[in-house]
Parts: C-alpha cells; sequence; structure tokens
C-alpha cells in the first residue's frame, strides 16, 4: 500500500471535471518559453535525495532551454487527503501522480490529458510493457505514462530464519511451511512475531486481497458488480490466520492497524515474515533503522495470481501544448532514462541509498528492462542475491490488479481481518457473509 515513491492507501475520491481532456496539437518552431510544475521533490528530511532531485531540475532546464521547472515540495508523491480537493479545484501539477486504482477515476472524469501526440517524447516508450501501458489507455488514447509496476511476495527477515534453525536460502513456498517456520521463529521468545498481519486502516482489507488472489479467489465477480470474496479461498485466508494467531500463538498479540505500524516492527527486527512488495526492504532500511543484510523477498506462496499494483504520470488536461510537451520531456529525463534521474543507480549508491531491490518492472525484459537490471546489479549496495528467489518466482507467476472501488472494499474487508486477529471465537462465515453483504451495497450505489 505504501510505495517509496507514494502509492498507497487510497481513500475515494469525489472528482469533478476540471478540463475537456481534448489532445492538443504540438506547435512547431523555436523553443517557447514555458513554466511547468512538477510533483514528486523529496522532502527536506532527505537533503541528499533533494539536491539530487534540485540537480537534475537544473541539467534539465539547461539541456531545455525556455522550459523552468518548478517543484512542488510534496512527499508521498500522492497525498490522498489533498489530491481531490487539488484536481477538483483546477490545482494540480502540470505533471502528477496517480496510482493504479485511480486511473479510470481520473480518465474518465477528464482529469488528465490525453497524450497521444506527445508519446514520442518517452525514448523508450515501446520498451514499456504493453500490459502496463494498457492501464493508461481508453478508447485509444494514452493519458499517462507508467512509473512503477510491482508485484507482491514473502519478505521475510533471514537472520530470525538462522536463528530459529530455518534455512534462509530455501523460504517457504507453502502456507504449511510459513505456518511452521512462524511457529519457530515466535518461539525465540522476547517478543518474537513469526508472521505480522494488518487489521486496518485499509491495509487490512488490501493484504487480504492479496492472499486470496493467491489462492485463486476473487474480490469481485467478472462483470464487477457483486462480490466474489465470500468463497472457500477467502475463508482459507481468513481460517490460516485464525490458527496462525490463536492455535499457533505465532503472530504476537498486537493489532497492527495503519502500514506504518507492521513495517516499524519489520524494522525493529523482530518479526519474521509479511507480505510485500519488494520495496518493503527499501523502506525497511531507509525509514525504519532495518539491518539491510538482514531481509530476503521471495515469490508468494503457492501462488496462482499475484496483486499487481503501480502508478503513472498523468498531465493536467490545463496544460498547453508547450507545457505538455515539456512535462513529458521531463518524465523522460527524470524517470524514464537508463542511468539518469532515479534510475542513476551509481550516484544513489554514492549519496547512500539501497541499490539492489528489483522493485520496479515497468520495463520488463525490454532492452531497457535489462539495461536498468544490469546497472542495478553493477552498482548494487544490497545483497542482491538475497532476492533472487523473488525474481525467479515473480517470473511465472501472473499479475492481477486492484479491483475497481478497491478502498471502499479493503475499508470493509479491514472488519473481518480485525474480527480474525482480535477475537479467538470469531464466526469467518459471519464476517465473511457481513463484508459481502456490505460490499454489494457500496457497488450497487456505485452502478
Amino acid at each position: 500500500m505504501k510505495r517509496a515513491t507514494g502509492l498507497l492507501v487510497v481513500t475515494a475520491l469525489g472528482l469533478s471535471a476540471c478540463g475537456s481532456g481534448e489532445p492538443a496539437t504540438p506547435t512547431a518552431g523555436a523553443a517557447e518559453q514555458v513554466t511547468i510544475t512538477v510533483a514528486c521533490q523529496p522532502a527536506k528530511s532527505a537533503p541528499k535525495e533533494r539536491q539530487a532531485w534540485d540537480d537534475d531540475v537544473a541539467t534539465f532546464m539547461k539541456a531545455h532551454p525556455g522550459v523552468t521547472v518548478k517543484s512542488t515540495d510534496q512527499q508521498p508523491c500522492f497525498d490522498p487527503k489533498t489530491f481531490g480537493p487539488k484536481l477538483a479545484g483546477g490545482q494540480m501539477e502540470t505533471v502528477f501522480v496517480v496510482p493504479v486504482t485511480n486511473y479510470d477515476d481520473v480518465i474518465g472524469k477528464s482529469q488528465a490529458l490525453d497524450i497521444s501526440a506527445y508519446t514520442s517524447e518517452i525514448k523508450n516508450w515501446n520498451d514499456l510493457r504493453t500490459d502496463v501501458r494498457e492501464l493508461v489507455t481508453k478508447d485509444g488514447k494514452t493519458y499517462g505514462v507508467p512509473n512503477v509496476h510491482y508485484g507482491v511476495g514473502l519478505v521475510y527477515n533471514r537472520k530470525l530464519f538462522t536463528d530459529a534453525g530455518l534455512d534462509p536460502n530455501t523460504p517457504p513456498t507453502t502456507w504449511a511451511e510459513v505456518r511452521e517456520a512462524a511457529k519457530k521463529i515466535a518461539g525465540l521468545g522476547s517478543g518474537h512475531v513469526g508472521y505480522g498481519e494488518y487489521s486496518g486502516g485499509n491495509t487490512g482489507g488490501w493484504h487480504f486481497t492479496q492472499a486470496i488472489y493467491g489462492r485463486g479467489g476473487n474480490i469481485l465477480t467478472p462483470d464487477n458488480k457483486q462480490a466474489a470474496f465470500n468463497s472457500p479461498e477467502g475463508k482459507a485466508v481468513l481460517q490460516t490466520l485464525h490458527d496462525m494467531r490463536w492455535t499457533d500463538d505465532s503472530m504476537g498479540n498486537k493489532l497492527l492497524v495503519g502500514w506504518e505500524s507492521l513495517m516499524m516492527a519489520m524494522g525493529s527486527g523482530k518479526v519474521g515474515m509479511m507480505l510485500g512488495a519488494p520495496d518493503v526492504v527499501t523502506d525497511v532500511v531507509n525509514k525504519f533503522k532495518g539491518n539491510v543484510a538482514d531481509y530476503g523477498i521471495t515469490g508468494f506462496p503457492e501462488a496462482k495470481a499475484s496483486l499487481s499494483g503501480g502508478e503513472a504520470f498523468m498531465v493536467n488536461p490545463k496544460a498547453t501544448p508547450a507545457e505538455a510537451k515539456a512535462g513529458l520531456q521531463w518524465i523522460d529525463f527524470r524517470f524514464n532514462t537508463v542511468g539518469k534521474g532515479r534510475f542513476d543507480f551509481a550516484r544513489g549508491k554514492t549519496i547512500g541509498n539501497p541499490v539492489g531491490v528489483p522493485d520496479n518492472d515497468v520495463y520488463g525484459d525490454s532492452a531497457t528492462g535489462k539495461a536498468l537490471q544490469a546497472d542495478r546489479k553493477t552498482n548494487a549496495t544490497l545483497p542482491v542475491e538475497n532476492y533472487e528467489p523473488y525474481v525467479q518466482a515473480a517470473a511465472t507467476i501472473p499479475p492481477k490488479a486492484e479491483p475497481p472501488h478497491a478502498q471502499e472494499l479493503y475499508a470493509i474487508l479491514d472488519v473481518a481481518m480485525s474480527g480474525v486477529l482480535s477475537r479467538k471465537d470469531a464466526d469467518l462465515d459471519k464476517l465473511l457473509a457481513d463484508a459481502e453483504t456490505k460490499a454489494n451495497a457500496v457497488l450497487a450505489a456505485k452502478g
């Protein structure tokens, strides 16, 4: 739910159209004086990353005479509390970030510019994964530049595996193995938790979705009109958690609600395993002081599918042709060029950033993707071998997108997750049935 670039707990948005969304025609001729505003400048609390950003702005403007770039000082890039009001009020930056859960809303309400005329500004456009590009395409028109794509795996503490007599080089591949490993880690005592899980803040429902997808189940019916999680797969998710919490006593006794709570626990070195995308390692190390050598990532246990997520850059529909072109050129330079901007792994290594986590598959195995992978390994500051199980498994597990109206559904499923983790006598069938009723009411209201 939380990406390093700012993805995650997204609230329902009541957005109103702030522009026609009609494509503009690029102008030819001499460079026009133009000013664009761009999102995602690192916070002042990360001075080295902020300086790298500012250096990139200066380099970009030197290479693009006539273009002035003004950065929005906001982290995370996507803030659900301000996104809706900014968009509805016409205050959004020229270039802004949209999480995958909100693509349809933003595009459907003409709140992003049709950038079909400008995609050639992204030099590696054709190397972007086709399935990821399709997510920002509607009626043959393109409305965004995919920036992040990821799949969920199992993040685990290799040191705790060793301490518990487990082999960190052969992490669990089944839920039975997860349970056994969790029991042994919890058996270390002193507040150790074998397996950590969320129970609220929409993160509980989010992880329920990950788990049911992995088991081959669904959140909604194929037409997205009815809930589908009150199923054998859905009950299996809750039953496993119930048994780990109350029979195995391997999940601790503290309810973890928001994103930060489980990440803090993981960073403390006392939690053995959790579901998460690879960037969990980056955040645990960077923001929650975990020991980088301790963490590994493997594939989702018994996965029939894996929840995928991501984000894209979109352009304000009020942008002029010159602004739109300059915005795409900025996106190309800062976010899509091997060895530059966010992909300047050598610089990242120099300033002390963790380099080496396979946390973005937006380019897949294209020429650009392979070049990025090679450069990441060359400049790695992290033990890349610890993530190889994830890389191998992810290549074979089909990605599956979040459901429509994801955040409303996650909030409903939080109740089921909280119920099973807080009450030993929880009625799993009733928890699922109640959630189903509430979900169907939301879906009916959405039409």
